[in-house]
């Protein structure tokens, strides 16, 4: 047991966790960084491209970055379309310096917020030297225009330009998370308009939090009981409910209610409807909890919101760690815990402790931290400002929901082991199969995209490509249903990607092992291709990975190679997958690595050769599949030694080639010693200057 914890937190933490050390999967593929695979952005001078607003409306990509805005191309977003900047002037970087921040990296106006208005402008904030401001921003005829109708920042953009905030526009409202001050000091979760309504600065509200994602949910529509659309934010924070001796991070989502204008008293301008329920992401050996990173809410276009999801990547808050986890959580067992849980409050022990217990008192009606429904309407309560005080007092004191969110299997939908995860999004796609699945793709800190899908509970990786060199975490990811690209940005660039390159698959067992549900082997083609893209049926198993359904494959043409006597040759091979195994075979033996052989990935070494090193080698990828195995023949050579009967017409021609080679030379030294003789530049015992020497060189001469 972790010494910083008590025996009453672990205890229902160790009823959640499962045996999930199968879990953890590694991509089949790994791509390594090159220009071809991705479209790249960046302008000289210019870092910080962590700000992103898709406007497929306007066929752009909105990116904002240190002091730049930039309207992309959303094809293709190595061309920028417009720009503008948005620079802070010499006194704001004199007076943010003299708050003692560093002029270049904290005294810039890095953008943090851009979200589309109902009028199609769009609503943009900068950190502006440690002094937050927003502004209004059009995009027409090819150009960003800044309206310069400047607004305070503070609570809707964060003063520190490293500091972690999410922000929401609906309606022309943004609600924001971020800090109210210079010193990070006040965090809050603010409605900016039509009337300003935020969080308590009270540690039982908000807990030293670094604030994650926010979205909203529907929960309006078709409503049995006239319910109210709620926005729903996650984060982590420090835990107030924990009996820790050190500082416990745990994750959390909260909720508001869209029609929240505050109490009337009690709770004026503050939110009359915040609850918060800790999550859970449980992984096996993980005494302390995992930290929730980034959220990415998933809604089929004809579901209802109940059938929802959000998917998150957590991490270790171990530095010893190197584990990441997503978990998927439904919408409708998150909105659950707050229409029907049960409440924690706290309780003084010992005259100055506080610990949280479940709250099993009375409960108010309206229940504390409901929205305004038709139950309410009928008992005259019509808005927040006529709800009662006692349950106003209620939600004021406790906030904290006891029951804790348990994903959906009750453990993570994938263990990664390596570059830690830091931002999710998930597509839907149709298989040939008919079936539909949800294909995650995960940024890391390294710069890479991992790209893995979930087939009846078993997690298959497809593949790892490194979109960004050097590397860097991507701390941005956004998808585009227009495009079908992913879009990743970072504080070196903005990156594209497609969400497939089947073309990566070079044989038809290479496309369908690699079960991706975009691709499939085109028969007539003879390539693997896009589903979306074939007018015929492509050759794909998703679920089973059977190789089977493939046709045999042409035979290779051996490759000739030689060694010398005593010699080393190294011969080429590589298979396209990390889950296979790479076999060698000569003269229809197996080999193994010993002194004499030695495999890597990229080949076979053969030390010391000899008579018995030549015949015929192929290399070999085995793979398992849940359909069976499957090997396919990745190179054939045909090794000959030197001087061997085998090879005398290789070695006759060897020879010839350089007899012939050699008698060049021969021919070209003694042209340079008759020269060197003539010009007395080599002293020899006998007169190589005769006079009919002389003669007959005058006479070649002229």
């Amino acid at each position: 047991m972790h010494p910083l914890l008590s025996f009453f937190w672990l205890l229902p933490l160790a009823w959640t966790l499962k045996d999930d050390s199968s879990l953890e999967y590694t991509p089949r593929r790994s791509i390594a960084f090159h220009k071809d695979n991705a479209n790249l952005f960046h302008e000289g001078g210019v870092a910080n491209y962590t700000t992103m607003l898709l406007r497929e409306d306007l066929d752009v990509l909105l990116v904002g970055a240190r002091e730049a805005i930039y309207a992309l191309d959303l094809k293709d977003i190595s061309k920028s379309r417009a720009s503008v900047k948005w620079e802070v002037t010499q006194q704001q970087i004199s007076e943010c310096r003299n708050k003692g921040k560093h002029p270049e990296m904290d005294c810039k106006n890095f953008i943090k917020i851009l979200h589309k208005r109902d009028d199609n402008k769009m609503y943009v904030c900068g950190t502006n030297a440690f002094d937050p401001e927003c502004d209004y921003m059009s995009y027409a005829d090819g150009q960003l225009t800044l309206e310069r109708k400047v607004e305070d920042g503070k609570g809707k953009c964060p003063f520190d330009p490293f500091q972690r905030h999410t922000s929401l526009m609906l309606e022309n409202n943004l609600y924001s998370a971020t800090s109210m001050n210079f010193l990070g000091s006040e965090p809050v979760l603010m409605r900016s308009s039509p009337v300003t309504i935020r969080t308590e600065f009270k540690s039982s509200w908000l807990n030293e939090p670094t604030f994650v994602s926010m979205t909203q949910i529907p929960e309006s529509q078709m409503s049995a009981v006239g319910d109210d659309d709620k926005v729903y934010l996650f984060f982590s924070e420090v835990a107030v409910e924990c009996d820790c001796h050190n500082k416990l991070l745990v994750s959390r989502v909260a909720r508001v209610c869209k029609g929240d204008i505050g109490g009337e008293r009690t709770l004026q301008k503050k939110w009359t409807s915040f609850l918060k329920a800790r999550m859970d992401c449980p992984v096996l050996e993980s005494q302390l909890p995992y930290v929730i990173q980034d959220v990415y809410h998933w809604c089929g276009s004809h579901r209802g919101w109940r059938d929802c999801l959000f998917y998150a990547v957590f991490r270790p808050q171990s530095e010893t760690s190197d584990l990441s986890a997503v978990c998927a959580y439904r919408v409708s067992d998150v909105s659950n815990v707050f229409a029907e849980g049960k409440y924690k409050t706290p309780v003084t022990v010992e005259t100055s402790f506080v610990k949280w217990v479940m709250y099993s008192g009375d409960v108010p009606i309206p229940r504390p931290g409901a929205c305004i429904d038709n139950e309410a309407r009928n008992n005259g309560i019509n808005d927040t400002l006529h709800l009662p005080d006692p349950t106003l007092q209620f939600i004021k004191l406790r906030p904290l929901m006891d029951q804790t969110i348990q994903p959906v299997g009750g453990k993570p939908l994938l263990v990664h082991k390596g570059a830690a995860f830091t931002r999710i999004v998930v597509n839907q796609v149709q298989a040939a199969d008919g079936e539909k699945y949800h294909v995650m793709f995960m940024g890391t800190e390294e710069g890479t995209l991992v790209k893995g899908v979930n087939y009846d509970g078993e997690m298959f990786l497809i593949e790892e490509v490194q979109v960004f060199q050097p590397r860097v975490s991507i701390k941005i990811l956004k998808f585009s249903n227009v495009t079908g690209q992913l879009y990743a940005g970072s504080d070196s660039g903005v990156t594209q990607v497609p969400l497939a390159t089947c073309g990566r698959s070079t044989s038809c067992m290479d496309c369908v092992l690699s079960r991706d549900p975009y691709c499939g082997w085109d028969m007539v083609d003879g390539k693997c291709s896009l589903l979306s893209s074939s007018t015929r049926e492509l050759i794909q198993s998703v679920k089973e990975g059977d190789a089977k359904l493939c046709p045999p494959a042409d035979p290779l043409i051996p490759l000739k190679r030689t060694i010398w006597p005593g010699g080393n040759l190294k011969l080429y091979c590589h298979s396209p997958s990390q889950l296979a195994e790479t076999v060698w075979v000569k003269d229809g033996h197996t080999l193994t690595p010993n002194g004499h052989f030695q495999i890597h990935e990229y080949g076979l070494l053969i030390f010391t050769g000899s008579k018995s090193d030549a015949g015929p080698y192929r290399c070999l990828s085995v793979e398992k599949s849940k359909a069976g195995q499957f090997s396919t023949t990745m190179a054939e050579y045909h090794v000959g030694l030197l001087g061997s009967g085998d090879w005398i017409q290789v070695n006759n021609t060897a020879v010839a080639g350089l007899q012939a080679a050699v008698g060049v030379l021969i021919v070209g030294l003694l042209g340079l010693l008759t020269w060197n003789c003539y010009k007395r530049h080599i002293p020899l015992p006998w007169n190589c200057r005769t006079a009919s020497s002389i003669t007959i060189w005058n006479y070649n001469y002229h």
